[in-house]
């Protein structure tokens, strides 16, 4: 059996802005578009990219780059990234606008505040180190308006959870290294972490974090949950946990399926299939505690999923147990943070199945 390749690496929407505005800028300055363009990454790599488009008129110069994401499943993956720029007064640095598909931030807690565009920290970082290496050259100060845009950004921002973040209008131009690892965790990882910021910001007093769409609608539904009080966890239990633990919100739920439930249970705090399957024998086991028979707990040995299991425990409060025992272990991750942590189980209909909670805080 042949291996696969190796996934292919991509470039953040931060690198290809990056990239589209030094070449902007030396056309602007100099009279002629870089193409290929080269760019130096925060750990030092050095990156060149093809113009996709190009335009000089008086006073201003844009520049369009193709995001290429690798092979990761990025929403982004293929989208214009457009930068125009032009001179602005002496001294006044580099201003960074938004243009169209690109969003504004409108809540607190970001890494950018409130009225400015969903440009992060790390990409105005390396355009204005790229600006000014292009100024340098010509012997003039890097006074310079940057304007950057996505086509089409405004539609490819319902797939994303910017709105949930207070982000409104477009896109988010992000990146730390520059670089798209294909299928990281990380990305999801800082959503959930910059999810908590927010909240926190707001001042909310309750998160819940769902391991999907189901639970995730079921427990806002009856917790009556505002967008921004939803942590989109999914798999990252303890992604979420280990933040929170030093980022403390009074009130936390943790709502999900049984069998990612169970898996919790079971002192995983990556939930994700490929991390191992459902523990059936420790499953039977809990039942057993319960006074399972020994025909029941061979049938969840032998059951396909958590949800059979389940069933074949009717008139066990074997859910409960779940929950009971998902509850200590994500406590174990908080440890002595303040917080009143709960679980809740709900069935593939939305319906609540079971309910733990420690109101210790």
């Amino acid at each position: 059996m042949t291996e696969s390749p190796p996934l292919r690496h991509g470039w953040t929407t931060g690198a290809c802005a990056t990239a589209a505005a030094k070449a902007a800028y030396a056309a602007l300055l100099g009279g002629a578009f870089p193409d290929p363009v080269q760019i130096t990454l925060p750990r030092g790599q050095h990156v060149a990219f093809a113009l996709a488009q190009t335009k000089l008129e008086d006073g201003s110069a844009m520049a369009c780059v193709v995001k290429d994401a690798g092979d990761d499943p990025d929403v982004t993956h293929g989208a214009l990234i457009r930068v125009r720029v032009w001179r602005n007064a002496p001294g006044t640095g580099v201003t960074f606008m938004a243009g169209a598909g690109v969003g504004m931030v409108t809540r607190p807690g970001l890494p950018i505040p409130p009225g400015e565009p969903a440009i992060n920290p790390m990409p105005r970082q390396m355009i204005g180190i790229a600006l000014a290496e292009v100024a340098a050259s010509h012997g003039v100060a890097a006074d310079v308006v940057v304007q950057i845009g996505i086509d089409h950004g405004s539609d490819l921002a319902r797939h994303t959870l910017n709105a949930r973040l207070g982000i409104v209008g477009g896109l988010s131009v992000l990146g730390t290294t520059g670089i798209v690892v294909p299928f990281s965790c990380a990305a999801w990882i800082d959503t959930i972490h910059r999810g908590i910021d927010v909240a926190r910001a707001m001042g909310l007093a309750h998160v819940a974090g769902a391991t999907g769409r189901t639970s995730e609608e079921a427990v806002q539904a009856l917790y009556a949950l505002p967008d921004p009080a939803l942590i989109d966890m999914g798999d990252f239990v303890g992604g979420m946990l280990k933040y929170l633990r030093t980022h403390p919100i009074p009130r936390v739920t943790i709502a999900g399926g049984i069998g990612k439930m169970v898996k919790l249970a079971q002192g995983r705090l990556d939930l994700h299939s490929k991390r191992g399957s459902v523990d059936l024998p420790e499953l039977a086991r809990l039942a057993a505690s319960l006074g399972a028979s020994d025909d029941v707990q061979t049938r969840i040995r032998a059951a396909n999923t958590a949800a059979e299991a389940l069933s074949i425990a009717e008139g066990l409060p074997l859910a409960e147990a779940v929950a009971e025992a998902a509850l200590r272990v994500a406590q174990d991750v908080l440890a002595d943070a303040p917080i009143a942590l709960e679980t809740l189980i709900f069935d593939s209909s939305g319906a609540l199945l079971a309910h733990a909670r420690n109101l210790r805080r």
